[in-house]
């Protein structure tokens, strides 16, 4: 700001037309911030979703195998609800409320918060608990799983202890970081070292 005054002042003190070549100016206007504020919040909505979607697998759930008998249980469940109407749409909350308790109550088993508003009749609740639920992660899905020759994962990794591997001398490729355990249920399985900071 302060060079833009000079450059006004030695113009105007020299009588010549001061014209800015090389500046543009912006108006306020020129920024529709309300805009900008709509679209950041959009992309953080989705980005929101999509983090959500990529840990799914990691939300508490219980696993669940769905019995062979489960479309007749359910029919015999809503025709117990509804009656003998014919009727194979459960979009009222009071209805669906009674129809998704009783199967709870029977399967043991019941349908997230997120899941509620895709129930809308009789075949969603036949597809819902006929599709197991296996919680089992994708790393140890992969102990029982044969994986190609060039591929191996070391599920109980190892920790350096300079008394148990002698190989290098107890020679630690990082010499001065040490092995600090602090979980309680790893400090039975994996012993710690504090190592020397300073040398002889």
């Amino acid at each position: 700001m302060a060079v833009l005054l000079k450059r006004v002042s030695c113009c105007i003190s020299l009588g010549k037309k001061w014209a800015p070549t090389s500046m543009v100016v912006c108006h306020k206007s020129n920024f529709p911030k309300n805009k900008q504020k709509k679209e950041l919040r959009g992309k953080t909505f989705l980005s929101a979703g999509d983090s959500l979607t990529a840990k799914g697998y990691l939300r508490p759930q219980k696993a669940y195998v769905p019995r062979s008998d489960v479309p007749e249980t359910i029919h015999r469940i809503c025709e117990e609800v509804l009656g003998d109407t014919g009727n194979n749409s459960c979009s009222e909350p009071d209805v669906k409320f009674k129809i998704l308790d009783a199967c709870y109550q029977e399967f043991k088993h019941s349908v997230p918060n997120s899941l509620l508003c895709r129930i809308q009749n009789v075949d969603d609740i036949i597809k819902f608990y006929t599709t197991p639920v296996d919680v089992t992660l994708p790393l140890d899905a992969m102990k029982t799983v044969e994986l190609p020759p060039n591929l191996h994962i070391q599920h109980e990794y190892v920790r350096f202890h300079p008394d148990t591997d002698t190989k290098f001398g107890g020679v630690s490729a990082f010499p001065k970081s040490s092995t600090i355990v602090t979980g309680l249920l790893y400090k039975k399985k994996y012993k710690g070292y504090k190592a020397k900071t300073s040398w002889p």
